[in-house]
């Protein structure tokens, strides 16, 4: 069955930098494309980005771009989201999931962003 696990998340100040991983099993890793999603309390999860699944392109919401970074390792069935000049509207926990078989969501990573 599919697998998803999140991690990287933590606490910073605004500005700050966090790089998140999905570490991705029971599927063939290199054939999907994947997209990260976040959540804050008490709001519905939203898109962050994507990425095809040879990781050639990218798409980002227009909140994060010029900030974040979707890529991925194929041979280590590893995405990631590198987050720079964090805010604190980026509070949120962070899920990975495929584009495409949404069957499943991991537990996701808290993302915290204060002063």
């Amino acid at each position: 069955q599919v697998q998803l696990v999140e991690s990287g998340g933590g606490s910073v100040q605004p500005g700050g930098s966090l790089r998140l991983s999905c570490a991705a099993s029971g599927f063939t890793f290199s054939h999907y494309a994947m997209s990260w999603y976040r959540q804050a309390p008490g709001k519905e999860r939203e898109f962050v980005a994507r990425i095809s699944n040879t990781g050639t392109s990218t798409y980002y919401v227009d909140s994060v771009k010029g900030r974040f970074a979707i890529y991925r390792e194929n041979a280590k069935n590893t995405g990631y989201l590198q987050m720079n000049s964090l805010r604190p509207e980026d509070t949120a926990v962070y899920y990975c999931n495929r584009v495409v078989g949404r069957d499943y969501w991991g537990q996701g990573t808290q993302v915290t962003v204060s002063s």
